[in-house]
């Protein structure tokens, strides 16, 4: 019985190209790390909904270890709506404590305060591991008081090192 984690795909890919200087994490690495260092079985990729154009994007989380999850849209909300996962998150955290499946603890990244009241039942049940934070500085103020035991950021220049791109070949 492990981890299981939830990736918000798009405060995720915001959180790292917003921060100064922007950088992209190498998802093959960012799995390994999980699995590492927070035991983490299974991980769940959760994006807005799929657009042709960046199946090679779909292609290479489902080949770093991901499971790739879009949130479901009408066909006349595709491109107007903006792919808010958060919802869908929630719902499938909860329903696998509600059937009572075979997990140890979440592993959350993202850094948006509506997974707050989430966070906060998880940790009170003791079924919560770690929320990563993208970038800490974009990070919902919601979070500010709570235990540092609870989170880490994933800007820091020791985790860049860690799960980022690298440049210029292998190092």
């Amino acid at each position: 019985m492990g981890n299981i984690a939830y990736i918000d795909g798009q405060n995720l890919f915001m959180g790292t190209a917003s921060a100064a200087p922007s950088w992209e994490i190498d998802l093959a690495r960012f799995r390994e790390y999980l699995a590492r260092k927070y035991l983490v079985e299974k991980a769940y990729y959760y994006l807005g909904y799929v657009q042709n154009e960046y199946e090679h994007i779909y292609e290479a989380i489902q080949s770093a270890g991901f499971i790739l999850i879009f949130r479901q849209h009408t066909a006349a909300m595709i491109g107007v709506k903006k792919g808010n996962v958060d919802s869908d998150i929630i719902f499938s955290i909860m329903k696998r404590i509600y059937k009572q499946e075979d997990f140890n603890k979440v592993v959350l990244v993202s850094g948006d305060g509506d997974y707050k009241m989430l966070v906060d039942f998880l940790i009170e049940e003791g079924r919560f591991e770690k929320i990563l934070f993208p970038n800490q500085k974009r990070a919902s103020s919601l979070y500010k008081k709570m235990s540092h035991t609870f989170f880490d950021d994933l800007s820091k220049s020791d985790m860049r090192i860690k799960i980022g791109q690298r440049k210029g070949g292998l190092r």
